[in-house]
């Protein structure tokens, strides 16, 4: 395992690429985006250092963390917004570093982007609540929860599928050693979602509002893919 400069080596450093924040409705209660990481993961798995890349706090450099974690957002890896431009070389950077890299949502579509694949609008228009994947082989993989209108349309090279769905086939990837994304989110609790249908859910329909409050009622394996990130970064 790399030292990241500054830190002591007896832990991994999980850098968190901080795309967004909560809704103010909703941080009170539930913390801000890199909280819900802390907590997936655990709070004593790794070190953790937060770059709010959305506010323009960039790391100095990639060997600032051992690996790397992007969160999602209410933005679009498409807006023209410097940071996003920012980002996407930065991700470039990690990737030759060999340093491991784990995408949620946007994450997953800033690494698909950076990496030479193209993201857009979904067909089907919004996806949100618990969403079910299957493997390449057509077998049940797992549940999760989503909340996206945008998704990977064009796999980069080097992309490998572990999970898709009839609306979203490329919902799980992974670029071998270097990077592991999901397009679901599974940080989300299910009280979140319902408060981000409350907050956010302007543009969806009532049938998708139904769908995404009841999403506690789904088997999410939530635990399953925090093992699974964790396993990803520590290999790295």
């Amino acid at each position: 395992m790399a030292c990241a400069i500054g830190w002591a080596c007896d832990t991994m450093r999980i850098g968190i690429l901080q795309t967004g924040h909560a809704p103010d409705e909703l941080r009170s209660d539930f913390g801000d985006y890199d909280l819900f990481f802390r907590r997936l993961l655990g709070e004593e798995t790794f070190e953790y250092a937060v770059y709010p890349v959305v506010d323009d706090v960039f790391p100095e450099s990639v060997a600032d963390a051992d690996g790397w974690l992007i969160t999602g957002s209410r933005f679009s890896v498409n807006d023209d917004d410097p940071w996003v431009g920012r980002l996407l070389d930065l991700i470039q950077e990690i990737k030759s570093s060999g340093r491991p890299m784990v995408g949620i949502c946007f994450g997953h579509q800033a690494i698909a982007k950076a990496l030479g694949g193209e993201v857009g609008a979904n067909p089907g228009g919004w996806v949100a609540g618990a969403s079910a994947y299957r493997g390449p082989d057509g077998a049940e993989d797992r549940t999760l929860l989503a909340w996206h209108k945008e998704q990977v349309l064009k796999l980069p090279e080097g992309a490998e599928v572990l999970a898709g769905s009839e609306s979203c086939p490329f919902a799980i990837l992974r670029y071998g050693d270097s990077a592991l994304t999901y397009q679901a989110h599974p940080e989300f609790t299910a009280d979140f979602i319902r408060g981000l249908v409350a907050t956010r859910g302007q543009a969806l329909s009532d049938e998708i509002k139904t769908w995404a409050g009841a999403s506690d009622v789904a088997d999410i394996a939530r635990a399953r893919t925090g093992a699974e990130i964790t396993a990803f970064l520590k290999a790295g």
